[in-house]
């Protein structure tokens, strides 16, 4: 009964990701109720093709894949699928020569989804006919029950990222991603007219990331120290739609939850860091990994194609069930080109139409009912995403070659901590709607800086200096978290007084005037102490087709844009900070500075000079006036509400003989261990 219309749903993603896959073999473990695959190999030209990531895939196989399906209570049990051990490698697009592999990769990935189209929707017509006389609304809605509650558990998660001499690895335990109830407790639910809310959790444990360099024969010689070592953090998700007819949800929310982040950092990773953040920066800006023409064209016909397998059960059900596909919320032009943020509502869950809609539409002919499919507008959700920390710390490591006893016994890296940034309270929120409303906020409650042990063979933190642990903190700024309060957390997913915790429709201020109203310095302060960001960013129509109306500046024609205003406001506040300049600061400062200038890497993208046509008239007065009127405008406000600087008189009167070896210079021999470093106390 049942197995005839949700095997092929399993099969169609099952098989649209993974190579060398029977059909018939799997049909057969499905419908037993247990699937188990092992050594299996992902479609990489399928993943880079629907991801539409700046980065190609190098290797990606997975261990161990179960799909458990309990067709005999299919309607109160969830289908889990279990993913033991998957690996991905993954490195950046090197321009040209991708091109051509992406080209191939299209062409490879059309056919494999038209054969794979071909071989699955004829055998899904003939198991349906014995069981054409369910009522088509029940299967309809246990087909969108069992998609809502499919639970995905990940056991040991490997992604690395390689460039240049850089491996970056991230290594997570285990993800679970599940569905929840009203207080975010396990459970199976629908979405229902009185509750058209669909909540999910994803817990991740024990996630580890390693950044160390490798060597010209691609092997990493020393193990550096974790960044990140053995962080466990959950995440919740939060779907609102405005009625059982809507295809995308109205609000969107993603927050996650950090209760501790311990970062550490060594004198070989600082440079590899700066370049991972490098990276994340130019991707942001489009500098890399920009889309060429066409492939939208490609975007939509692979999405169509995922799911062209489950599309065809409405010919089997005599149904119309509709599925979202990604050019009904994108409104863009064939010659646009399109961010890697767009292919993520693909991902987004959906609520198929009510028995209205489908009898409205089924006395139309195809052509109407085509026209009448293409002429509303779909309004762009709102989408908050937040992350929230409570406590982190960032400890700056220097490293040393210990070399063991024996002679053929490998080199170790021993390594030291001197310098650590703690800070309490971090809130990183985004909200936006589509492309003409972007704000993000970014604060935290307080923080502070500290000296750790010694530096460079001066012993100024060492136990035998008798300095109390106030004096090691140099730096501090902000409130203490246990003083003000859970306020980082107001009106998150993890806030028990938010609108969406209490059955609350939440609201969206969505209005850059309204917006600043609301959002003042004074405001920021009282919620964090120590730090507020406010970067906000609106694009407003004045006059042409979208005018008045930012929603329908997206599917504006590029002669229209002339009268589009774009505006960026970004508010810094600093809260009342206290810096103490000493030597033991300094000395540790300039070392940081001096680690991270210690590189050969190439800027990802070179500036251009412009190109000034001297044949072209220049405007009139006149014309320069009406063009500044649409000019981007971009104001910055930066606040120091109470700055205490100390620069007490030099406690180590070394400089001269430091600065060398701060700058990576060797060392006169036994300089370093006289008495004459032992700290000199300034007179009163």
């Amino acid at each position: 009964m049942l197995e005839s219309y949700v095997t092929p749903i399993l099969m169609s993603y099952v098989n649209r990701y993974i190579k060398n896959l029977k059909p018939s073999d799997l049909q057969l473990s499905l419908w037993g109720g247990d699937v188990v695959l092992s050594k299996l190999e992902l479609k990489l030209d399928v993943l880079e093709q629907e991801l539409k990531l700046p980065f190609t895939f190098l290797s990606g196989h997975i261990h161990e894949l179960r799909i458990h399906v309990p067709w005999t209570k299919l309607g109160s049990e969830p289908v889990v699928i279990t993913i033991n051990t998957m690996e991905c490698i993954l490195k950046l697009k090197d321009g040209a020569q991708d091109d051509h592999e992406s080209c191939g990769s299209s062409s490879t990935t059309r056919s494999t989804t038209e054969s794979t189209k071909t071989s699955v929707r004829p055998r899904r017509i003939q198991q349906a006919t014995p069981d054409s006389d369910l009522p088509p609304g029940y299967v309809q809605s246990l087909i969108w029950r069992v998609v809502n509650n499919v639970n995905i558990v990940i056991n040991n998660l490997i992604l690395k990222y390689v460039e240049d001499d850089i491996v970056l690895s991230v290594n997570i335990t285990s993800a679970e991603c599940y569905t929840v109830d009203e207080f975010w407790d396990r459970a199976f639910m629908d979405i229902s007219a009185t509750d058209m809310v669909l909540r999910k959790v994803i817990n991740f444990s024990d996630c580890t990331v390693c950044l160390d360099k490798r060597n010209a024969s691609g092997k990493i010689e020393f193990y550096q120290d974790p960044l990140l070592y053995k962080c466990s953090f959950r995440t919740r998700l939060h779907f609102t739609y405005d009625n059982l007819n809507s295809k995308l949800p109205s609000i969107i929310k993603i927050h996650t939850l950090v209760e501790s982040l311990k970062l550490s950092i060594t004198d070989q990773q600082l440079p590899m860091f700066i370049r991972i953040m490098q990276l994340g920066i130019a991707l942001y800006y489009g500098e890399i990994g920009s889309f060429k023409d066409g492939e939208n064209e490609d975007s939509v016909c692979h999405t169509k194609d995922v799911l062209g397998n489950i599309s065809g059960l409405e010919d089997e059900i005599g149904h119309d069930m509709q599925y979202v596909s990604p050019e009904s919320y994108v409104q863009q032009d064939d010659d646009q080109q399109q961010g890697w943020v767009s292919w993520a509502w693909s991902f987004v869950p959906a609520i198929v139409g009510n028995d209205d809609e489908e009898g409205d539409s089924a006395g139309m002919d195809d052509e109407t009912a085509m026209n009448q499919h293409k002429s509303p507008t779909v309004k762009d959700p709102v989408v908050s995403i937040g992350f929230y920390c409570t406590k982190a710390t960032i400890t700056f490591k220097l490293t040393e070659m210990q070399a063991e006893s024996s002679y053929y016994s490998p080199q170790k890296v021993k390594s030291k901590e001197i310098i650590r940034w703690e800070q309490e309270g971090t809130t990183v929120e985004v909200l936006m709607r589509g492309g003409p409303f972007f704000d993000c906020q970014i604060g935290f409650v307080g923080c502070q800086a500290l000296c750790l042990k010694g530096i460079m063979g001066i012993k100024d933190f060492e136990e035998n200096m008798n300095r109390t642990d106030a004096e090691a903190y140099f730096f501090s700024c902000g409130e203490n978290l246990s003083t003000k309060g859970m306020t980082y957390l107001t009106n998150s997913l993890f806030d028990y007084r938010s609108p969406e915790n209490n059955g609350i429709h939440a609201d969206f201020i969505l209005d850059a005037a309204a917006h600043k109203e609301m959002y003042t310095e004074i405001a920021g302060m009282q919620r964090f102490g120590a730090f507020y960001m406010d970067y906000l960013y609106t694009m407003e129509s004045t006059g042409g087709k979208g005018s008045g109306n930012q929603t329908e500046i997206p599917s504006m024609k590029i002669e229209d844009l002339g009268n589009v205003r774009e505006m960026s406001t970004k508010s810094l506040i600093i809260g009342p900070l206290s810096l103490r300049l000493d030597s033991s600061a300094v000395h540790r400062i300039m070392k940081m500075i001096t680690c991270a200038l210690e590189h050969e890497y190439e800027p990802y993208s070179k500036s251009k000079q412009d190109f000034v046509d001297g044949t072209k008239a220049m405007p009139s007065s006149e014309e320069i006036s009406v063009l500044d009127e649409y000019i981007p405008t971009r104001i910055t406000n930066f606040t120091i509400l109470k700055c205490t600087v100390t620069i007490p008189m030099a406690e180590f009167n070394l400089l001269c003989h430091l600065l060398p070896i701060i700058m990576g210079q060797k060392s006169p021999s036994g300089f370093l261990n006289t008495t004459s470093l032992q700290p000199l106390r300034p007179l009163p």
